[in-house]
């Protein structure tokens, strides 16, 4: 047996032609296109065609006509039981019993869905009615026919915005929920399951909601104006400041830089605290760990972008999710060509034989 390696880190599971992140050149490459050719060039919706078909045309479609039967306003748990409900709904048939075309017509019914289905709880969250159709129509990509359906307008610049966040991380190889995903899609379990199952590993702030834990910290610092004594108080109560460090990246995070590139260019008025603060971060975190790379991360400028949109916090894991549909789908239909159950072992370390009376 292998030796155990705690969270499978430098594990190598699958063998992936969908995304290459760098680990040591601070670069992310989507089927080997780098995704600072992708950002302000090509919509969120071509990018999933790149990542699902390895072709920008025809991209993700359209979402078609659907009414959930009762959101909360809660997106992430709203996804989570919509996208299982779809299932039955459309009639999705197994993995195991569909082939690789059918599997991706269902995968981009479901991807376009999904961010519908967000952007309807968000309304409802919001306290008023999505907008209809015909609005929405007015959108000239997923981006801002996302903000239409959800408030009934679309700022260029909140568009901008989240594009920019949805392409930066639409794909990110083998992490949590793409785990969750492949493990679904490998029991030969329709897309649906596949896809509510991965947007079910986002529940955690581990994973994809840790932009919701760094606005609280620009406004700390904001209001005191020390960034400095702020990092030393929360680093001397052995707190953890988000937005830095990475599992895979021993170098700049690709995806922090063109966030923050971009929210410059939007004038984030958040940005002069958040150059601050990282600033402060890095220093401490360099003299703290000095032999080890400790570089911002995606979550990071992740929200300051999403704040220049007005995303509430309780939001960036479903945002987390519409991004991320591109990526589960393409990991989806390449674990389908696998074909072989995921099983992998555990090693035993509990009590050796005894008898019940032991107990």
């Amino acid at each position: 047996m292998n030796s155990f390696k705690p969270g499978l880190e430098g594990v190598v599971a699958f063998q992936t032609e969908i995304a290459e992140p760098d680990r040591e050149g601070g670069a992310l490459r989507y089927r080997g296109v780098d995704i600072e050719e992708l950002v302000g060039e090509v919509p969120y919706e071509k990018v999933w065609g790149l990542l699902v078909d390895e072709n920008l045309e025809p991209g993700m479609p359209d979402p078609e006509a659907y009414e959930p039967v009762s959101l909360t306003g809660n997106a992430p748990a709203d996804l989570q039981a919509e996208t299982a409900r779809l299932s039955a709904v459309w009639g999705l048939k197994k993995l195991v019993d569909i082939d690789a075309e059918q599997a991706r017509d269902d995968l981009a019914r479901l991807s376009a869905q999904m961010m519908s289905i967000v952007a309807k709880s968000a309304a409802v969250h919001d306290g008023r009615q999505p907008a209809p159709d015909d609005v929405v129509a007015q959108g000239q990509t997923a981006a801002e026919k996302f903000l239409l359906r959800w408030r009934g307008e679309a700022d260029p610049k909140q568009v901008q915005a989240i594009d920019t966040y949805w392409i930066c991380t639409a794909e990110h190889g083998l992490n949590a929920s793409t785990f969750t995903a492949r493990i679904t899609a490998s029991t030969g379990a329709d897309c649906g399951a596949a896809m509510s199952a991965a947007v079910g590993a986002l529940s955690g702030p581990l994973h994809g909601g840790a932009p919701a834990r760094v606005l609280p910290m620009l406004n700390e610092v904001a209001s005191t104006g020390d960034p400095e004594s702020y990092v030393r108080d929360l680093l001397s109560r052995h707190g953890r400041i988000m937005g830095f460090g990475h599992r895979v990246y021993r170098a700049e995070d690709p995806r922090s830089r063109v966030l923050k590139r971009t929210a410059k260019e939007l004038g984030s008025p958040r940005i002069e605290v958040a150059e601050a603060l990282e600033e402060a971060a890095l220093a401490a975190l360099r003299e703290l760990k000095p032999d080890y790379v400790i570089a911002t991360n995606v979550e990071f400028y992740s929200a300051v972008v999403l704040d220049v949109a007005e995303v509430p916090p309780d939001l960036t894991p479903a945002m987390f999710a519409c991004a991320r549909v591109a990526g589960w789908a393409a990991h989806i239909l390449e674990e389908m060509r696998t074909g072989r159950l995921i099983r992998p072992s555990a090693q035993y370390i509990g009590p050796t034989s005894r008898a019940l009376s032991a107990v």
